[in-house]
């Protein structure tokens, strides 16, 4: 069964050397269970006392800054580092997972010779072994650097594909989950093939009924009178100036606009504001992951400049986040 690493022996050693009495730890969902259990051991090993967050965390942009002002040093496992935060170590917990098997698995679907590589933090330590493979087989293998919000070279957030933006004629996808291929398939305009290791799968992305899925809630948002512009207080995610822009464009094509700002965006919350249709520069996932939950369309901000007729509707983009807030 697949193991990430959490560092606990690099936990203890902070915990030491800075003389921590207090320690805060903050997990994404995936993480929780374990939260106990090293808990625990920080407690016997360091006599310092533990806080565990009990927050939703999405990502590096999703620090828990109340808990964070309340201890020595927040320990935020999962994610790599992304910001300036004073007492946040990141833990990124980095799967041993073999990848080689996946990637043998993607090489018969994979139509040209040079091949950019792209993953998650999880693996950005594998990527050497994925390019032995396809070098193996002919292939060329190409590792792009992200801009400044991104920490390794190939890795890709749900939020940011700059990693993807290479010179390659296809792209391989290492990880779990369709999300980030997706993206990048559709932020590239490039081949994707993604390769899981857990399931040791690789399979071809396809954007096309994605990208018509998105353009039916377009078209249904045309007709809304009321917009809210949904605004995160997340410390990575806070985007108020695009916010405003947009707010000003509805306006000139008669458009309400509501500027909602808040911490954990579902569906529940948003139905008291009663706006016809909604438009998120939060977390560019919560429209896509929970678009069939919610009562009324929820736009990307590309997607809302389309439907107020600013850009063509026929060629849907990803929202990115591309810098720090």
């Amino acid at each position: 069964m697949p193991q990430f690493d959490l560092d606990l022996e690099r936990v203890i050693s902070i915990i030491k050397n800075r003389n921590c009495k207090k320690v805060g730890l903050q997990f994404p969902e995936g993480l929780k269970r374990r939260a106990p259990g090293l808990a625990e051991e920080i407690e016997k090993k360091t006599m310092a006392s533990v806080i565990i967050s009990g927050n939703p965390c999405f990502g590096a942009c999703d620090i828990d800054t109340v808990l964070a002002g309340r201890v020595d040093v927040l320990f935020h496992f999962g994610h790599a580092g992304m910001g300036k935060h004073d007492n946040v170590v990141f833990i990124e917990a980095r799967s041993n997972v073999d990848v080689v098997p996946a990637v043998r698995n993607a090489i018969p679907l994979l139509k040209t010779g040079r091949i950019g590589l792209i993953t998650t933090v999880q693996h950005v330590h594998k990527l050497d072994d994925a390019c032995t493979v396809l070098k193996e087989h002919g292939k060329e293998c190409v590792v792009g650097r992200g801009n400044e919000r991104v920490a390794y070279p190939g890795q890709v957030l749900g939020c940011n594909f700059t990693a993807a933006r290479i010179d390659c004629e296809e792209l391989l996808y290492i990880g779990s989950g369709v999300f980030h291929p997706l993206g990048v398939a559709i932020a590239t305009g490039k081949r994707v093939v993604a390769a899981d290791p857990y399931l040791n799968q690789a399979v071809e992305v396809a954007p096309e009924k994605f990208q018509r899925k998105r353009g039916g809630y377009i078209a249904k948002a045309m007709d809304a009178d009321v917009f809210g512009i949904i605004v995160s207080t997340k410390s990575g995610q806070n985007r108020m100036e695009l916010a405003m822009r947009l707010k000003t464009l509805a306006e000139k094509h008669g458009k309400k606009c509501l500027i909602i700002e808040m911490d954990l965006v579902t569906p529940e919350q948003l139905l008291a504001f009663q706006a016809d249709a909604y438009v998120n520069t939060a977390c560019p996932r919560i429209t896509i992951d929970d678009a069939e939950r919610f009562h009324v369309p929820v736009l990307t901000p590309q997607e809302f400049e389309s439907a107020l007729g600013e850009r063509g509707i026929e060629n849907i983009e990803m929202d990115e986040i591309v810098q720090d807030s």
